[in-house]
């Protein structure tokens, strides 16, 4: 529903059809992200709705840990999502979604972020690839951290870390552009 939702709203706008499916695709991804799903989620206020609604012996540690991590939330704000799609039906619900994810669909549609897919384009333009290893985490396995290195034939080029594997290549990604001059 949520990706749906998005995409009949981005379609028009992008005229994706003299644009190219790959940027529709792209735009709406981060638009919907986990990222976003957690932005929409605090905004509509649900960690503390979480909270409140916590039965009294699940402890405070375990209640925090759950509110505050991105998986957690945008699977929650999914559900809700659902759980309206159930209750009011597609156009209802869908206004309500793309007036919820607004400012993360502008957010897609000024700087997309998909850093990964920039920094291989430029590479393969000399025949070289990046490769990302996770060179750290830390943190408990419900919040962790990940640093990622970015190497280019054999040499690092950039580290990046994230809330996610992916979050952190996208960082990685980002300094490496960053290190190359864009």
């Amino acid at each position: 529903m949520l990706g749906l939702a998005v995409t009949t709203h981005l379609y028009p706008r992008l005229e994706a059809e003299s644009h190219g499916a790959g940027r529709l695709t792209k735009i709406r991804a981060q638009a919907v992200s986990g990222r976003s799903c957690r932005a929409v989620a605090e905004r509509l206020g649900l960690p503390e709705r979480l909270r409140a609604a916590a039965p009294p012996d699940a402890g405070v540690p375990a209640t925090e840990s759950l509110v505050r991590t991105e998986r957690v939330l945008a699977s929650v704000i999914e559900a809700v999502i659902g759980a309206c799609y159930l209750a009011y039906g597609y156009e209802q619900t869908a206004d309500a979604v793309v007036g919820a994810f607004e400012p993360e669909i502008e957010q897609a549609l000024v700087h997309p972020a998909d850093f990964k897919s920039a920094l291989q384009e430029r590479l393969a333009r000399r025949g070289a690839l990046v490769r990302y290893a996770v060179v750290g985490e830390t943190g408990p396995p419900h919040d962790r951290t990940f640093e990622v290195s970015a190497t280019v034939e054999g040499e690092e080029v950039a580290r990046g870390s994230g809330r996610s594997k992916k979050d952190a290549e996208q960082a990685a990604a980002a300094a490496a552009l960053e290190g190359l001059g864009r």
